[in-house]
This record gives C-alpha cells, structure tokens and sequence, in this order.
C-alpha cells in the first residue's frame, strides 16, 4: 500500500473533522462517508510539477479569512499553506460563456487528491477552487455527486436554484449531474470540493 505524505494526511484529516460537524442532510453526509471512506487507502503519489497562476496572489488573503473565522478552520488553512507550494494550479479548460469576462486570469483550480493531482487516483477527487474579487466561475456539472465546504465569502448556484451564500465554513451538497456555479463579491472566494466514486448500479 502506498504511504501518504503527512502534510497532506494532516490535510484531509483537518477537511474530513470539519465536514463531518457541517450542518448537512443525509445526502451529503453519505456523500462524505463514501469520500473519506475511499481516501482510507491512499493512492500513489503523483508526477504534478508545483505551478502557480497570477490569481494565487489572493489566496493569503483568503486564508486569513479562514483563520479568523474558527480555530478549525483555522487549521484546515494552516494545513493547506503547508501543502500548497507542492500544488500544481490550473485554468478551467472548458467554459460555456456564462463567466465573466475577467475569468481566465482571475481564477485557479488545484487537484489535491485525483487524476493528475498530488496523490493520483481515480475514483475520488479533492480539490480547491480560487477566484479573485468580481469574477463568475462558469457553469458546470459532472457525474459524481459533491460536497463542498466554503472557507471564505462568495456565493453559489445548483439547479434551479438561486444564488446562495453558505458564509465562511459553510457546506452544501450537489447531486450528480446538476448545473452549478460560483462566484465571488469584493472578497476572493476560495472553496474546497469533494466528488465521491461513482457507484454502479
């Protein structure tokens, strides 16, 4: 079996105590099991080369916000400092002209845990989403169903849904294949999200 690196055991273990004490229905607290429950045996570690985008300027910024929000939250920023130099940031490839107009320069995505991210696998992803005040992440959807947990201000849509704020440490659940999007006000919004395996029926 492989061994986990301890800076990014430490980090999901800080991610994995926050969502389970999130105020969440059944769905998302299934969705958390099923992830946590995958990340039990650790995959190897992958090739990435560290890279940084120009919105990673704003991620200081948004940790802060984390720390002083809550002790735990506290942590999971502290522990993700720690493991974020060995990161490799990304641009979303796929848009569909929902964005903003600023988007490309002014968001970065990181996999952590996930095809090509800094423990590869494939049957569960962990990863972070960046954006710079004023920008609108595109919509998207996929396949596995997902929990997010909101380390700083922002806003968010799923479905038919309207805007959403979950506030700093909040956490909210998508259903596979629902449409979902983002977006950050005069703050930088920074998230972590979570897609669990797909199960076969």
């Amino acid at each position: 079996m492989a061994e986990r690196p301890p800076v990014l055991q430490a980090f999901l273990d800080s991610l994995h105590y926050e969502l389970e004490a999130a105020k969440v229905g059944p769905e998302a607290k299934r969705c958390i099991e099923k992830v946590f429950g995958a990340l039990e045996n650790p995959g190897p570690s992958g090739l990435n080369q560290p890279m940084r985008l120009p919105a990673c300027m704003h991620l200081a910024g948004a940790l802060d916000a984390a720390r002083a929000a809550s002790t735990s939250l506290g942590r999971i920023a502290s522990n993700f400092a720690a493991l974020e130099p060995k990161l490799t940031w990304t641009r979303r490839p796929k848009v569909d002209g929902s964005q903003s107009a600023n988007f490309t320069d002014a968001h970065a995505n990181a996999m952590i845990v996930g095809p090509n991210g800094h423990e590869t696998r494939d049957d569960v992803w962990v990863g972070v989403s960046l954006l710079a005040p004023h920008v609108r992440y595109p919509d998207h959807d996929h396949s596995p169903e997902e929990v997010y947990l909101v380390l700083s201000k922002g806003k968010f849509q799923h479905g038919d849904s309207d805007w959403f704020e979950p506030g700093i440490g909040g956490s909210f659940y998508n259903t596979p294949n629902v449409k979902h999007a983002m977006a950050s006000g005069a703050a930088p919004l920074f998230a972590v999200w979570c897609l669990a395996p797909v199960t076969a029926h």
